[in-house]
């Protein structure tokens, strides 16, 4: 039988990030933490791989061929001067990371039930380890694009500072749409299902595989609220020059619907996150 508390003593209950600033702190005393799951998924996702890294190179060349292909030779669509894998490949970059981050995000609580249910720490860092794994992979193939594009002799090399700009701003939009996607998986196991059928029809509805001047300018302003279409307007524009163009009305649509995800996305995922593992 446990000893009874004195009269002198007191217990102390501690409840970690109770309030919001303690949140933060809290994510901010754990980034060790966070640095071992980035490196975890890193050693995990090429472990026991018959190629290994050239994974990271040989998913988006054979989405750029297979777009190349269809939209180019097939579909014969204008490419506004510019070789057309090389207009493509301008699209898939900002795309392949978002698609990744969202589903990577939209799992990561799933995939880490094991650990999400033993021990206290912010359940955010999850997600953002999902983040931090596609940044490297979004590295090498943003290597490959400049080299791919300096031998075509359309590198646009003042542009790349803004490259930073408009990674962070895709991956921001990516982990408020991962972010809800996370939450609402754990409660409904169904919702993983959904996400890759939606990027699957997103990837045709954004600007990736044929350039957004060829929408109509009525409808362009409609077809901004894909926040994609900015972003990747922005990257042509930035890394091949005045080839490309940008609609500055659509772009700032683009900005709004961002922010307005990520907002929600986030208040969301902090508003459940206390049930994770009531449902896992």
């Amino acid at each position: 039988m446990p000893k009874p508390l004195s009269e002198n003593a007191h217990a102390t209950v501690i409840e970690a990030g109770h309030l919001a600033k303690d949140y933060w702190r809290d994510m901010w005393q754990h980034r060790e933490f966070l640095q071992e799951l980035i490196l975890r998924d890193l050693r995990v996702r090429y472990k026991q791989t018959l190629i290994g890294v050239a994974w990271v190179a040989l998913r988006p060349l054979v989405t750029l061929l297979i777009f190349s292909f269809v939209f180019g030779t097939v579909a014969s669509m204008a490419s506004n001067g510019l070789p057309y894998p090389l207009l493509v490949f301008a699209g898939m970059l900002p795309w392949t990371l978002f698609s990744n981050i969202v589903i990577d995000v939209s799992n990561s609580i799933l995939g880490n039930s094991s650990i999400v249910g033993k021990i206290y720490f912010p359940r955010l860092l999850v997600p953002c380890a999902a983040v931090g794994i596609n940044l490297v992979d979004y590295a090498v193939s943003c290597l490959l694009f400049m080299l791919f594009a300096m031998a075509s002799g359309v590198f646009n090399g003042r542009g790349l500072f803004l490259l930073p700009l408009l990674t962070l701003w895709t991956v921001l939009l990516a982990f408020g749409f991962g972010l809800w996607g996370a939450a609402l998986n754990v409660r409904y196991r169904d919702f993983r299902h959904l996400v890759p059928f939606l990027l699957q029809i997103g990837i045709y509805i954004s600007p990736v595989g044929y350039s957004a001047t060829l929408v109509p300018e009525r409808f362009k302003i409609l077809y901004s609220l894909n926040p994609m279409v900015g972003i990747i307007d922005m990257f042509r524009w930035s890394q091949l020059g005045s080839a490309s163009q940008v609609y500055l009305p659509g772009m700032f649509v683009s900005i709004g619907v961002t922010i307005f995800f990520l907002w929600t996305g986030l208040r969301y995922f902090r508003k459940v996150e206390t049930m994770f593992v009531d449902y896992l």
